[in-house]
């Protein structure tokens, strides 16, 4: 089979098209026929060498998490009632808090049979993978932040995935959204998707600007972290909530937790939810739910096909991607 290896860590270039062998599905495992896998930050990461700070693994081997399309084969053990669904799911050797995001970059994928998810007919097999990991994601976020109706929620990397996901659960809890994201397009998908305000965080004082708007925001959904994550804790206003669960500004936030709690600031991080007792592949189906009911959106930014693999890492690095980037096999 084609599968996109990578060979030796580097730019986007080190991402080739090979011939492999195909996957053998083990006990409780399936074999997917590939028609869509995710595209996220953290592959960028893993692709530069830099994710071995979060997954030690080292090349060759095939990038990718999670998996859409159609269950080809199963292992021992499995009901052979799957072969010919519709599914969406993390990777065999992918996992919540643990295992690692690869094997999804290629025409066949392994997957444990209890991660499955049956793709409703409502719902692509694009919308299926990008929901993969936001959707359950976004529902996570959205459950802890327990937003109440009329409260400011400031969202930041807010037309990202996970983000343009976050702006229709806040609103549909009665939260009223002030989105933080790079350049004026994606700033307007953010407004389209219902956000009340908009502001600019490569700007300088984009945090006062925030401030004026809302006085003070009581929820803080923070996506982009690094610097960008560590100035939203001065939009908060005492007493408020700030949820950590993106790092694509340059690591998670180095908050202040001394000063967050001078001012009653509750700090969640991901590693708080991932953590936690959630039932993650409930959230998952909750949310495909939710997008082939019409209540949620998935924004898919930009698809490119399993050869171009370089060209969506480039558009990741290049902070134009919006949305959910996918590869289509």
């Amino acid at each position: 089979m084609r599968a996109v290896e990578i060979k030796a860590f580097g730019g986007p270039e080190v991402l080739a098209v090979h011939e492999v062998p195909d996957p053998v599905a083990g006990a409780g495992e399936v074999v997917v026929a590939v028609a869509a896998a995710d595209v996220g930050f953290l592959d960028t990461l893993m692709r530069s060498g830099l994710g071995r700070n979060f997954f030690p693994v080292d090349p060759p081997f095939v990038p990718g998490g999670a998996v859409s399309g159609v269950v080809e084969s199963v292992g021992p053990g499995v009901d052979t009632g799957w072969i010919g669904r519709r599914v969406a799911t993390q990777t065999a050797a992918s996992g919540i808090g643990g295992g690692t995001p690869t094997g999804g970059y290629a025409e066949k994928a392994l997957a444990k049979v209890e991660t499955l998810a049956i793709v409703p007919d409502e719902l692509s097999l694009e919308q299926g993978v990008a929901l993969v990991a936001d959707g359950r994601t976004a529902l996570a976020v959205a459950n802890r932040a327990a937003i109440q109706p009329g409260e400011w929620v400031l969202i930041t990397a807010a037309a990202g995935g996970l983000g343009t996901l976050l702006i229709q659960l806040a609103r549909s809890a009665g939260g009223r959204v002030i989105a933080a994201a790079r350049g004026e397009a994606k700033l307007a998908l953010a407004q389209r998707l219902g956000a009340e305000a908009v502001v600019d965080y490569s700007q300088p004082g984009w945090t006062d600007r925030v401030r004026e708007v809302t006085g003070g925001v009581p929820v803080v959904l923070d996506g982009a972290g690094g610097e960008i994550g560590r100035e939203a804790l001065s939009a908060i206003e005492p007493g408020g909530r700030i949820i950590g669960y993106g790092n694509a500004a340059g690591g998670f936030a180095a908050i202040d937790m001394e000063a967050a709690a001078a001012q009653d600031i509750a700090v969640v991080t991901l590693f708080d939810l991932t953590t936690g007792d959630i039932d993650w592949f409930a959230l998952h189906n909750r949310a495909q739910d939710e997008v082939a009911a019409g209540r949620l959106e998935v924004v898919i930014g930009q698809s490119f096909p399993l050869e171009a693999a370089a060209s969506a890492h480039t558009a990741i690095a290049d902070r134009v991607a919006a949305g959910r980037t996918i590869l289509t096999v």
